[in-house]
């Protein structure tokens, strides 16, 4: 466990019932004049958007809807809507949907000008500071964005998903509010689940792991773990599907402080050539990635089953594995591909992958047990 940490958070956070009626407050509180929405057209046409603008249009403020994003958007895609936005003189940003259209209006958050754009922080990432305040109101349970100062975008020319983080890119506000992913597909609302699992299991077991991490992380695992598959199944569970959000954010925080591992490292080539969803990605590589990294991390993973499945397992090793098959158990139930071979990844492919997953350093670093180009290789040929 490393020796120096720390944790940033949004600003205000907002959840519970009828949450989305401060967004009136949050408007009123920062005199906003011209408010930027950032949102794709899935949200719009599905009339998500309709529920967070009723409150908008109570504060009469003038308002722009920037929608033209596509999902898994490369970072010239990304660019677009952020030029949008610095052309319509936004004071505010609020941010309606999922991962990428959070990423791109956390970007535009530190980029209302005009000496450098998204592809120059590919590579220095902090030479941006913020320059508009933001709120955040996810439409999924699972990404995290909301809470994180994390923006990712394809880089075409590298076939590579590529992590942009700068602390400056965190929210102001954030509103967890179940009613937007009540009506979620079962399809969605699994991926990205899936991915909030991924994320409070790789930083439970990161080499960055903290004691503001743990909390977050491990209060996450126990959530999801004990929410995700009814959330999954039953619209009406709006219970579940409030655990799972707040088990998202949980999740989103943990990544602040602590990191993801090999698990998402070697998701991003994945993402990156062969547009495979996000969460997709780290649920085929989940359970083999853990199992991986099991004899590094049993202690760890051991805790957990204590915490989120209180099973009647007595050694750490049994209970190391009970939550590895737990996971995998969780995978198939969600109906959610395990093999690339789905996908028409061909196995020629395979040092390829090796090579643009092992590019991905700055996950790769987190993982308990290091991962060699054999050991990428490795991996990679049990999901092909």
């Amino acid at each position: 466990m490393i020796e120096k940490y720390n944790l940033k958070i949004p600003h205000s956070v907002f959840s519970g019932k009828d949450a989305l009626e401060n967004i009136s407050l949050i408007l009123k509180e920062n005199h906003v004049r011209h408010l930027a929405v950032f949102t794709d057209k899935g949200i719009r046409s599905a009339g998500l958007l309709d529920l967070p603008m009723a409150w908008v249009e109570k504060c009469g403020v003038d308002t722009v809807i920037l929608d033209d994003l596509p999902a898994e958007p490369t970072y010239a895609e990304a660019q677009k809507l952020v030029d949008q936005c610095k052309a319509c003189d936004a004071d505010f940003i609020m941010a309606v949907g999922g991962g990428s259209v959070m990423d791109t209006a956390k970007l535009a958050s530190i980029l209302m000008t005009g000496e450098y754009g998204i592809k120059e922080l590919l590579d220095t990432p902090t030479r941006a500071k913020k320059c508009i305040k933001s709120l955040m109101i996810p439409t999924t349970a699972g990404t995290g964005s909301e809470a994180t100062p994390n923006a990712i975008v394809a880089v075409p020319e590298k076939h590579l998903k590529v992590g942009i983080v700068n602390p400056e890119m965190i929210a102001d506000y954030v509103i967890l509010d179940a009613v937007m992913i009540k009506k979620l597909p079962r399809k969605i609302a699994a991926a990205t689940g899936v991915d909030a699992l991924a994320h409070a299991i790789e930083c439970w077991t990161s080499n960055k792991a903290n004691p503001f991490s743990d909390i977050f992380a491990l209060q996450a695992l126990d959530m999801i773990l004990n929410n995700i598959e009814q959330a999954c199944d039953n619209a009406d569970a709006m219970d579940a599907k409030n655990q799972m959000q707040i088990a998202s954010f949980y999740a989103g925080v943990a990544i602040t402080s602590s990191g993801t591992t090999a698990v998402h490292a070697l998701s991003y080539p994945l993402g990156g050539k062969y547009h495979i969803a996000h969460g997709v990605s780290n649920a085929i590589l989940l359970a083999p990635v853990m199992r991986f990294n099991e004899p590094a991390c049993r202690e760890r993973l051991a805790a957990a089953y204590d915490r989120c499945i209180r099973g009647s397992e007595a050694t750490s090793e049994a209970k190391s594995a009970a939550v590895i098959t737990r996971l995998e158990q969780i995978v198939r139930h969600l109906d959610i591909p395990t093999s690339l071979t789905e996908f028409g990844v061909p196995k020629e492919d395979l040092e390829a992958l090796v090579a643009s997953g092992m590019e991905v350093t700055r996950l790769l670093v987190n993982n308990m047990r290091e991962i060699t180009p054999d050991d990428a290789r490795f991996l990679y040929q049990q999901v092909l």
